[in-house]
């Protein structure tokens, strides 16, 4: 299975903006659909964003829509995670995930490898 490192995660301020990096490697991504997920202290993962493995396709969480974007460099098998406008309850572990398909289609189950999490810390 392709491994996945996170990076670019750390202490900001309300309204400042991060972006995060998903550096794959052991294998490409390029055929895979790619997921960003985070948890926050004493709650469920959730999703956050999704992308096809083409990067034409992205779907967001609503509570991040129109403040995050996706976007993906398979010449670097990477996928980033841009993120502005942070909030103090965007402050979670953040985790890369890859999906077993080629396309997203709404089930978490099928993203089947993952990352070891970047921190985020929004202060407020």
């Amino acid at each position: 299975q392709v491994q996945l490192v996170e990076s670019g995660g750390g202490l900001v301020q309300a309204g400042d903006s991060l972006r995060l990096s998903c550096a794959a490697s052991g294998g490409t991504i390029s055929s895979r659909a790619m997921g960003w997920f985070r948890q926050a202290p004493g709650q469920d993962a959730e999703f956050v964003a999704s992308i096809d493995y083409r990067g034409d396709t992205t779907y967001y969480a609503g509570s991040v829509k129109g403040r995050f974007t996706i976007s993906r460099d398979n010449a670097k098998n990477t996928v980033y995670l841009q993120m502005n406008s942070l909030k103090f309850q965007d402050t979670a572990v953040y985790y890369c995930a890859a999906n077993e398909n080629a396309y997203y289609r709404g089930s978490p189950g099928t993203f089947i490898s993952w990352g070891q999490g970047t921190q985020v810390t929004v202060s407020s």
